[in-house]
């Protein structure tokens, strides 16, 4: 089965072409004020107007209300909603509520970590596997960081899964001949600074990914 791509945290009409035109299957948008790479409604709107259908647009928050939700799900004209740092019995409430694919990301460090995912099934439609960031950290991802993959050997995921934390064109194909993962999340791995996305390193990721299925 081949591996599938998710840029996010776009901003720029230029560099969702860039992943639109490397081969993207989904196009992160955040909606978080904290992140460098937070987006209003209005640039969210300009920039979900740009994604052909065969594209899944995913809005990332962290423990949103509903208020937020339907505003960005509006704006955004989301598929899917990404949610960190919420609860399973809050995921599955918005899963009923707004009728979207809903990703449960699940922070990684150490083994037990992993074994949380089994509290999403039922709740989300996908588990997203990052790594843990800092407990001081006012950003649950984006920052670079990656968890140990062998932390996945041999787990039985509870839900379709993906990969994030850390990833860049230099390792994302070990990290996909390591774990097997059917889908991988990149932000910070294709930046020349935080929140500020790279043309080249999107195309250079895409391609290394293409070139390791």
């Amino acid at each position: 089965m081949s591996t599938t791509t998710k840029i996010c945290g776009l901003t720029t009409p230029a560099t969702l072409d860039a992943a639109l035109g490397g081969g993207a299957s989904h196009v992160g948008f955040v909606f978080f004020p904290a992140s460098p790479r937070h987006l209003t409604f209005d640039a969210a709107a300009g920039l979900a107007g740009r994604v052909p259908d065969h594209v899944q647009r995913v809005g990332v928050f962290v423990d949103p209300d509903d208020q937020l939700l339907e505003a960005a799900v509006r704006a955004g004209m989301l598929d899917a909603i990404q949610l960190h740092r919420t609860a399973p019995a809050r995921v599955a409430a918005i899963r009923a509520k707004f009728d979207r694919e809903v990703w449960a990301a699940v922070a990684i460090k150490l083994r037990g970590d992993v074994e949380k995912a089994r509290d999403y099934a039922g709740a989300a439609t996908l588990i997203l596997y990052d790594a843990k960031t800092p407990d001081e950290a006012s950003l649950p991802g984006g920052m670079g960081l990656r968890f140990d993959w062998s932390l996945l050997d041999g787990v039985r995921h509870p839900l379709r899964w993906a990969l994030s934390g850390g990833l860049d064109a230099g390792n994302v194909g070990e990290a996909i001949r390591r774990t097997g993962a059917p889908l991988v999340d990149v932000s910070s791995g294709v930046e020349s600074a935080p929140g500020v996305k790279d043309m080249d390193k999107i195309a250079g990721f895409l391609k290394a990914v293409a070139t390791n299925q």
